[in-house]
C-alpha cells in the first residue's frame, strides 16, 4: 500500500516550501521589532544562546546548572513578552506561523505522517483518479437502494453487488484482489459505485487511477503523437500500467478503431499478467463485447474478471420526478 509517487514527491515539495514561508515570514517581522524596540535584539540573542548552554548542561560540558540555565531561560521570556507588551505587541508576533501547529508544516510528527498531510495526500489522490467532483456526493454511504424497490429481483440483486463492492474496497490488496466487470444499462449506478470504490481506497492510501475509457485513450493518443512529433515528452501513461488499481469507466463509449482496440488490450494484458487488479463498467452486454473487440480482449475481460449485474430502472430519471 502507498501513495501515488508523483503526489508524495509534490506534497512534500509543497511541505518545505510552506515551512520555509513561514521562518521567512516569521524573520521579517522580528526584524521589524529589532527595528522598532530597542534592546530586544540583545533579548533574542541571548535566548538563543541558551539553547548549546541548555545541551551543554545537560552532557555534563558546563559548570552550569540545568536549573540555573533553566531560570535564565524563563527570566529572558519574561523580560521579552514584557517589552513587547510595553510596545503594544502580542508574545508570539515573531513566531512562524505554521498551518499546523501540531507539525509544524513538516508533515511528521515523531517520525509518523501528520494527519495533515494524509489529508493533503488523499485529496491528491481524488484528483489524479478524476474524481475530485464526484466524490463530494458519490459514496457508499449514500448509493440509495430504495430505487430498487419496485422490483424485488432488482432489489436482491442490487443489495448483493452493494455488499461486495463494500467488501471489496474493505478486503483490497492489489497482490491479490480480483477483477470486476460491472454490467448494466445506463443509470444504474455503475458509475456511483466505481467512485465510491475510488474514495474508500484512495482514502486508505491506495494508488487508484479512475478514468473513462474515452479519457484513457485519449492519453494514450496524446503521448503517441508527443512522441512522433518529438515534443519534450509523451504524455504519462505508466499509471495505467503500474497504479494499485485502474477503474476504466464506461467501456464501449470509444470510438472503436485498431489503435483504440489494440490499446485496450495492451493495458489489460499487461496489468493481468503483472497481477494488478483492474475494474471496468460498460453498458455492453456479452454479446456486444464478443461483436465489439477482439477475442484476446473479451476473453480476457470474461474470463479473468468477477461479473456483477446491474438491474432496475434508470435512477438518473427516477430522480427527477422526486
Amino acid at each position: 500500500m502507498g501513495y501515488n509517487i508523483d503526489n508524495f514527491r509534490r506534497i512534500r515539495e509543497e511541505y518545505k516550501e510552506k515551512y520555509k514561508k513561514a521562518e521567512a515570514d516569521a524573520d521579517v517581522r522580528r526584524r521589524e521589532l529589532w527595528s522598532k524596540i530597542s534592546g530586544l535584539r540583545a533579548l533574542d540573542r541571548a535566548l538563543s544562546d541558551t539553547g548549546p548552554r541548555l545541551l551543554n548542561a545537560v552532557l555534563g560540558k558546563s559548570n552550569e546548572s540545568f536549573e540555573k540555565v533553566k531560570r535564565d531561560v524563563e527570566r529572558l521570556n519574561y523580560e521579552r513578552n514584557l517589552l513587547l507588551a510595553t510596545y503594544g505587541y502580542p508574545a508570539d508576533y515573531s513566531d512562524p506561523r505554521y498551518e499546523c501547529e501540531l507539525c509544524r508544516d513538516s508533515g511528521y510528527v515523531d517520525g509518523e505522517m501528520c494527519e495533515c498531510m494524509k489529508l493533503r495526500l488523499r485529496m491528491a489522490g481524488y484528483e489524479s483518479a478524476g474524481i475530485a467532483k464526484l466524490m463530494e456526493h458519490q459514496t457508499f454511504d449514500n448509493f440509495r437502494l430504495d430505487y430498487y424497490k419496485t422490483n424485488p429481483r432488482s432489489y436482491e440483486n442490487m443489495s448483493y453487488v452493494l455488499k461486495t463492492m463494500k467488501e471489496y474496497a474493505a478486503k483490497f490488496d492489489p497482490y491479490s484482489s480480483q477483477n470486476l466487470l460491472l454490467l448494466g444499462g445506463t443509470g444504474l449506478g455503475k458509475t456511483h459505485l466505481s467512485t465510491a470504490l475510488t474514495r474508500a481506497l484512495v482514502d486508505r492510501g491506495f494508488d487508484v487511477v479512475y478514468t473513462g475509457a474515452i479519457g484513457m485513450l485519449a492519453d494514450f493518443e496524446r503521448n503517441r503523437f508527443g512522441n512522433s512529433a518529438g515534443s519534450e515528452s509523451g504524455y504519462d501513461i505508466d499509471r495505467y500500467y503500474a497504479c494499485d488499481l485502474l477503474i476504466i469507466d464506461d467501456l464501449g463509449a470509444e470510438v472503436s478503431n485498431q489503435f483504440t482496440v489494440s490499446t485496450i488490450y495492451n493495458v489489460l494484458n499487461s496489468r493481468i499478467s503483472t497481477g494488478l487488479p483492474t475494474v471496468i463498467s460498460t453498458n455492453l452486454n456479452q454479446n456486444e463485447l464478443n461483436s465489439r473487440y477482439w477475442d484476446r480482449i473479451t476473453s480476457r475481460i470474461l474470463g479473468e474478471f468477477r461479473p456483477l449485474v446491474f438491474l432496475g430502472s434508470d435512477v438518473r430519471k427516477l430522480k427527477l420526478t422526486e
